[in-house]
């Protein structure tokens, strides 16, 4: 009867709370159904690749659906075309030898070209020998029916001595290609991780201060220490803004240890400069603490703050790089946009895989720096409804 009695107490005490009925019913059909939608998007990478002095009949073998070449029409670096023109790889033909250059940010399409590449080699080996073949079959074929025409034009004794004809020692043979293989971003055994590291460098620094941030401020509501603070003549911008500072200097270190950690223990290869990777990841932190403020004034306690994270950072996840967004629908490329972490993931990737300077990713930066704006107005906004006087 007591086991009745306090399982009946929590049914009432859920259906009366309607943001966790949502939680348990509708956010994990929306998350399903976003899933849904990403996945079923058009997933078919293409992999561009700059070429120079390579052959026809090699372009031809390695051209198809997921890969396109696109033909140089000068000598130039590798890197250079890799990195101002943002292909997956650079294949140039120099001394019988095919060099393949890999930008390796990408595992899928760096597996694409590895995988274009071999076939195309074995194709064209394949091709130049049937090609030789038949020469020599052709060759065999002409000699033979001479010496028969000579023969019979011979005495028997003289042309019973005269050998068949033999295989021309001088038949064309297929070329052998030579393959060198070199990446500007890691190495040939880089793995997924290594790959993925801008993203999840940047989600481990928004997700924790987000969380954190929100429950602090909770926390400070249900000790009446912010009624109390507003009872005061402090200005809501300088909570606001007292927050993000002492918070934001917590993000510094913890941006700065995740990153140490990468580099040096798990021995992850950081291209640019390390000042743009930890002034990015300030500025995204900045931004996951005032979401993680404003998230906070709609909820009553720390199990309401939790709730939001599926609805409100793991959508993000989706659309920081994790699936590649250009291979998305147009509507979910759309949404891409107005997340944050999109921004940082792939201001992030140009500079830690393709060494982009601070200039290079100032659109990704500024666009996080204009969220940052928004989210500290609604802050200031919705901080009136607390202040009692």
């Amino acid at each position: 009867m007591r086991i009745l009695t306090i399982t009946k107490r929590i049914f009432v005490e859920m259906l009366r709370d309607k943001r966790t009925l949502a939680l348990m019913f509708i956010a994990p059909l929306f998350i399903l159904s976003l899933m849904y939608f990403l996945f079923q998007s058009n997933t078919n990478t293409v992999a561009d690749v700059g070429t120079y002095n390579v052959s026809s009949s090699v372009i031809r073998a390695i051209d198809n659906k997921h890969l396109k070449t696109h033909e140089m029409s000068s000598d130039v670096s590798a890197k250079k075309v890799i990195r101002d023109k943002d292909y997956a790889g650079f294949i140039k033909k120099e001394n019988g030898k095919l060099i393949v250059t890999y930008q390796n940010a990408d595992q899928n399409k760096t597996a694409i070209i590895k995988k274009s590449v071999q076939m195309a080699l074995v194709k064209v080996q394949m091709k130049q020998l049937v090609t030789a073949t038949k020469k020599s079959k052709a060759g065999l074929i002409k000699m033979q029916t001479a010496l028969q025409q000579i023969k019979k034009q011979l005495p028997a004794s003289i042309g019973s001595r005269i050998p068949a004809a033999a295989v021309p020692q001088n038949a064309s043979k297929p070329t052998n290609l030579k393959l060198s293989q070199h990446y500007l971003y890691g190495k040939s055994n880089s793995s997924f991780f290594t790959t993925m590291l801008p993203v999840f460098l940047g989600f481990m620094v928004f997700f924790f201060v987000f969380l954190i941030s929100g429950i602090s401020l909770l926390n400070e509501r249900n000790s009446r220490t912010l009624d109390r603070l507003l009872a005061t003549p402090v200005k809501r911008s300088e909570i606001i803004y007292g927050y993000l500072t002492g918070y934001g200097v917590v993000a510094i270190i913890q941006t700065a240890v995740i990153t140490l950690f990468c580099i040096y223990v798990l021995g992850i290869e950081i291209l640019g400069s390390i000042w743009v990777v930890l002034l990015i990841c300030f500025a995204l932190a900045l931004v996951a603490l005032s979401m993680g403020l404003f998230v906070s004034t709609f909820a009553a306690s720390e199990f309401q703050m939790v709730q939001f994270i599926p609805i409100v950072v793991i959508p993000q996840i989706f659309f920081s790089g994790l699936i590649p967004v250009a291979n998305m629908a147009g509507w979910l490329q759309v949404i891409a946009h107005i997340m944050p972490l999109y921004y940082g993931a792939s201001a992030l990737t140009d500079v830690i895989q393709k060494q982009a300077s601070l200039s290079a990713v100032m659109p990704q930066f500024s666009a996080i720096l204009i969220f940052l704006v928004v989210f500290v107005v609604l802050n200031m906004i919705g901080m009136r409804k607390y202040r009692k006087v």
